[in-house]
């Protein structure tokens, strides 16, 4: 039996966090070294689009390099992205409170059984936590996990723990799975695992009525091959469900993806993030749609560090307006805030985040407003007041 959880040191600061009506509060996951905290909380002013200099509340916990806050705004989950030669070697999730003020408390640990956790999704119910391990060394290779979430929204111990076979093309960097990231579609009957390693996504029934341990059964059509040596990434869809659109990491592009009645994933096209006649190196990453779905952006890391801006067609179908440099390396994640009009990168590799003005009717992004620095920023959460 696992333990049910490892607490880490914890240091909080107790300033309340209630915002204005036109102030929203921001958690920001990082990746840690020495005593870094982990996870802030700052405040986002959407009027003047300034992001205050010092965090209202730390949390510390080793490599939080992603969130996921519960529909109700009661729960915070983070993956604590471990693995071999880590001050803490074991890859974990932490489940944590947030209280009305937008306080957080850590209240549970539990082991994800796999290396360097680095993404996760709460199923629609509310009751498992999806966790993909991507395992940077190729033994033991990537995994998910499926974690239970009791009536308390503290984790359990994993009940259900898949495995998967690389593609191998890339001898560097597919000699085994790398699960990057697992997504729901927007009906929650479908979950959808890309697998860096295997240039695969694979497609879950979520079906916790048959088996509540191993709520997880492949679908009829379990998987949707991509081009050789691609590196599936990060995938999201638009609000119908009907079109999809994946980060192709290693080859920095962006996939078109028709999903048909049964939640089959289709490969429409491929496009390049990159500018004509770019030779540096690439890594396509974050990925989101503009919360009208009129627009989307996408991330090319490497050497490139730019976001490149589409306009979505009514068939789903992308052309491009921008490319905008990030000015920031290394831009693990970006969010857009909820008022439309600013766009916050976290460039993990300049230890800031950058605050850029985004035009809600064009999808341009403008001038850069901000740089905040935050020690290796990789996700950006916002909170509704």
């Amino acid at each position: 039996m696992l333990p049910l959880f490892r607490l880490t040191a914890l240091a909080m600061t107790a300033l309340p966090l209630a915002a204005p009506a036109t102030s929203y509060d921001l958690l920001v996951g990082s990746y840690t070294e020495g005593e870094r905290p982990g996870l802030y909380a700052y405040r986002f002013d959407s009027d003047s689009g300034r992001l205050e200099a010092k965090p209202r509340q730390q949390l510390r916990l080793d490599n939080p390099s992603w969130l996921v806050v519960s529909p109700d705004q009661r729960h915070v989950y983070a993956v604590n992205e471990n693995g071999p030669g880590a001050r803490d070697a074991v890859g974990r999730a932490s489940a944590l409170s947030l209280d009305a003020k937008h306080q957080l408390r850590l209240d549970n640990q539990v082991s994800t059984l796999g290396d360097h956790p680095t993404h996760a999704s709460l199923t629609p119910d509310g009751r498992y936590l999806l966790v993909a391990n991507y395992s940077v060394n190729a033994d033991p290779g990537g995994t998910l996990a499926v974690l239970p979430i009791d009536a308390a929204g503290k984790l359990q111990p994993v009940t259900q723990l898949s495995s998967f076979q690389a593609s191998q093309v890339d001898k560097d960097r597919q000699l085994s799975s790398h699960i990057h990231s697992v997504t729901f579609a927007p009906d929650g009957r479908t979950a959808y695992v890309a697998d860096l390693g295997g240039d695969r996504v694979y497609a879950y029934r979520y079906a916790p009525a048959d088996n509540t341990e191993r709520p997880l059964q492949a679908a009829a059509t379990p998987f949707l091959v991509l081009p050789p040596g691609s590196g599936p990434r990060h995938l999201v869809f638009d609000a119908t469900g009907r079109h999809a659109y994946l980060t192709l990491e290693m080859t920095g592009q962006v996939a078109v993806l028709d999903v048909d009645a049964e939640g089959v994933l289709k490969l429409r096209t491929v496009l390049d993030l990159f500018a004509p006649g770019f030779s540096g190196d690439n890594g396509a990453g974050a990925i989101h749609l503009s919360a009208d779905d009129r627009f989307l952006y996408v991330v090319n890391r490497g050497t490139d560090n730019h976001i490149a801006v589409f306009a979505v067609a009514a068939d789903g179908g992308l052309s491009l307006v921008q490319r905008r440099a990030t000015e920031g390396r290394q831009p693990r994640e970006f969010s857009i805030d909820p008022s439309g009009r600013f766009l916050l990168v976290a460039a993990q590799g300049d230890d800031r985040i950058v605050v850029i003005a985004r035009d809600a009717k064009t999808g341009t992004l403008g001038k850069t407003l901000q740089t905040v620095e935050v020690a290796a920023p990789s996700d950006l959460k916002f909170l509704k007041p």
